[in-house]
């Protein structure tokens, strides 16, 4: 589709001999325009994202403050009342939230020092889904229901790396075009 964007045809009919490279103010237009169009795009998939992911942390913090409030009343932390203290699971709801506030934070920063604050995400993720897989395992039976405690903020910080790539990629992919552009030129 880009391809065709930067031939027009001479006489407006739909002959291939007829096409003729666009003019340098042309192809500068239409690069500026899909610099802004992605920006735009960008700027709003991340907010989106962590619009999701804020969500999710909210949801992860009133679970702990519910729990703190009448413990093992909800059904997913009253799966471990035999093996865990009470204190822990507030402590890990908090912990797996904090790992969302990371991921939300490098998606919304949007810079290459972002990027870190989504490995933290993970990082602190993978601590959370270690910690949940430990305790599920020792269940007498394996509850499926309760398999988004250690894969929730796992997925979550996952997501945040694959947004921020690839719209970190679609924007490398603009500016190769640029370059494209300028080689042109040059021939």
């Amino acid at each position: 589709m880009a391809t065709r964007r930067w031939w027009k045809r001479r006489d407006g009919s739909d002959d291939a001999d007829d096409l003729v490279p666009m003019d340098t103010q042309e192809q500068e237009e239409l690069v500026r325009s899909l610099e802004q169009r992605q920006a735009h795009q960008s700027r709003r998939w991340r907010h989106v994202f962590a619009g999701f992911l804020l969500s999710y942390a909210v949801f992860l913090v009133y679970s702990s403050f519910h729990h703190a409030w009448s413990p093992w009343e909800l059904r997913y932390h009253a799966y471990f009342m035999e093996d865990l203290p009470s204190p822990m699971v507030i402590v890990t709801d908090w912990i797996a939230a904090l790992a969302c506030l990371f991921a939300m934070k490098g998606l919304v920063q949007a810079s290459n020092s972002s990027k870190k604050w989504m490995w933290y995400s993970f990082y602190v993720a993978m601590v959370v889904a270690v910690f949940w897989i430990y305790y599920l395992l020792k269940l007498p039976r394996i509850r499926w229901d309760v398999v988004w405690l250690p894969l929730g903020p796992l997925i979550a910080s996952a997501l945040s790396l694959y947004v921020d790539h690839t719209l970190v990629k679609s924007m490398q992919d603009i500016s190769t075009l640029r370059g494209y552009m300028y080689n042109f030129k040059s021939l």
